[in-house]
């Protein structure tokens, strides 16, 4: 097993991880946007240009990401601006099986899913969504951007009309979402700063994965990490390699496009793969 960037013998990479998998008590999934980036949910190029044409010719925006944080003259503009955003990420079928991939890799075993991800994807994958803890929020959600109070609420319907019904680049007025309770304007559930809402489905997922990590305490547990970058390491690198380093039947193994590394503390513990997560987990299956 090795903790550096450097070079590696796929074939036996591909079976030591094999060999850990097949003999792991449980799995730990820890997914970050490396692994929808590697599944055809990318935010630039190509996919961008092709559905914000418009509001990069006017804006001059380079990404979709940093288009989502324009202070926008209108609500009927912003919406227009985040319905396309949320459907082609949220409501589009993209994944070229890099989930499903992954979901034949685990789904005999005892799994849980820790991620930062927000576009739904492993629920549409086949994972169970009891298994699941989006810590960061989800674009399929509307929360008060105040807010006045800690419920979410389903968007699908609205935002299809939003993409079917604007012009210009901006919705009709009446589409836009306000609050029920305020008034106020609503806003995305996803984690930007303090207004964000962890309702009761978010406090329940966060029991299951704490009582699953508790569950198997000292087994044979892999912390199978996925495309996760140094941008909010604390809510999945760190634990990661904290929960291996106190379990000595616990292995980590990372996969990333660039990024992967363990410290020397789990070198012995650890299995690297700098690489296409879409080609490895084809060829583990």
């Amino acid at each position: 097993m090795t903790s550096t960037k450097g070079s590696w013998d796929e074939a036996k990479g591909l079976r030591q991880v094999k060999m850990i998998l097949d003999n792991a008590d449980a799995v730990v999934v820890g997914a970050g946007a490396g692994l929808s980036t590697a599944a055809g949910f990318t935010y630039t190029g190509r996919r961008f240009e092709e559905n914000f044409g418009d509001f990069i010719e006017k804006y001059g925006f380079r990404d979709m990401y940093s288009g989502g944080f324009y202070p926008f003259e209108s609500l009927e503009e912003h919406w227009a601006y985040w319905s396309r955003y949320i459907y082609i990420n949220r409501y589009e079928d993209v994944d070229n099986g890099t989930y499903k991939g992954l979901f034949d890799l685990v789904r005999d075993k005892d799994y849980f899913v820790l991620t930062t991800n927000v576009d739904h994807q492993f629920q549409k994958a086949g994972f169970d969504k009891k298994r699941l803890f989006y810590t960061q929020g989800d674009y399929g959600l509307f929360q008060c951007s105040e807010p006045c109070h800690d419920q979410t609420y389903d968007n699908e319907t609205l935002i299809r009309k939003m993409v079917k019904e604007q012009k210009n680049m901006k919705i009709p007025s009446e589409l836009i979402p306000y609050c029920p309770k305020c008034g106020k304007p609503m806003s995305m559930n996803l984690r930007a700063d303090d207004t964000f809402v962890q309702d009761a489905d978010w406090y329940e997922a966060s029991s299951r994965y704490t009582d699953f990590i508790r569950r198997h305490e000292g087994m044979r547990v892999v912390y199978l990490e996925l495309g996760v970058g140094m941008n909010t390491p604390v809510i999945i690198k760190y634990p990661f390699w904290k929960m291996t380093a106190e379990n000595p039947k616990a292995i980590y193994i990372c996969m990333n496009m660039g990024e992967a590394f363990a410290p020397q503390e789990i070198a012995d513990r650890s299995v690297c793969i700098n690489g296409d997560i879409r080609k490895v987990l084809n060829k583990l299956k």
